[in-house]
């Protein structure tokens, strides 16, 4: 036997040796956060009725059990006055005469029924008097009365200003409305057309220049 053929001299094939791979260093374990404790949850806020709105008496609905609203009453129509007629006949039979005092004025009224002339010292009253407040004042006593353009009146008048001759014609025509229909008076003493305004200038006093007025007065 050779050298060759013992067992001792043949190499004998090994098996690869398993290498160990080199174990990772383990990683150091983190440490776990500690867990906040959970804060309880608020209620939540319980909604708000929102408030009805509210119905005006038109949109409420109407229930059986109401009874329907009843019509307003109609306004009564004013009635009208019936124009006012002579009672009996005029002293001098033609006439109804009054007389007014205003201030410095005197006026001489006389009526009869007509179609509704206004004559003041032989003008139409709306040419001697020019201001319309005049106009309107003496054209108020025929409306009250109810005789516009059913009589025709006529004056002589003098004395005073304007405004004097309006009211001297004023209270004679009232006057002479009362005799010519007597169931005027309540009518005319409700508007004081019957009623003398007894009102006039203040008379000047000696040693000042007005009736109430003074010189200025002077120390030195």
């Amino acid at each position: 036997m050779t050298e060759q053929d013992s067992p001792e001299t043949q190499p004998t094939e090994s098996a690869p040796e398993m290498q160990a791979t080199p174990e990772s260093p383990e990683s150091p374990e983190t440490p776990e956060t500690p867990e906040t404790p959970e804060t309880p949850e608020a209620p939540a806020p319980e909604p708000t009725p929102e408030p009805a709105a509210e119905t005006t008496p038109a949109e409420e609905p109407a229930s059986e059990s109401d009874p329907a609203p009843a019509d307003p009453p109609a306004e009564p129509k004013p009635a009208t006055r019936p124009s006012p007629r002579a009672v009996g006949s005029p002293p001098d039979g033609n006439w109804w005469w009054g007389t007014g005092r205003r201030k410095a004025a005197v006026a001489r009224v006389r009526i009869k029924p007509g179609k509704g002339d206004f004559v003041v010292n032989k003008k139409p009253y709306n040419e001697f008097f020019t201001g319309e407040r005049d106009q309107n004042d003496l054209m108020k006593v025929l409306n009250v009365t109810n005789t516009t353009g059913t009589v025709d009146v006529f004056v002589n008048v003098r004395g005073g200003g304007f405004t004097g001759q309006a009211g001297a014609i004023i209270l004679g025509l009232a006057r002479a409305l009362n005799r010519y229909d007597g169931s005027l008076e309540p009518i005319l003493r409700d508007n004081n057309f019957l009623t003398r305004d007894p009102r006039k200038v203040e008379r000047k006093k000696p040693g000042q220049p007005g009736a109430r007025r003074r010189f200025q007065f002077s120390k030195r």
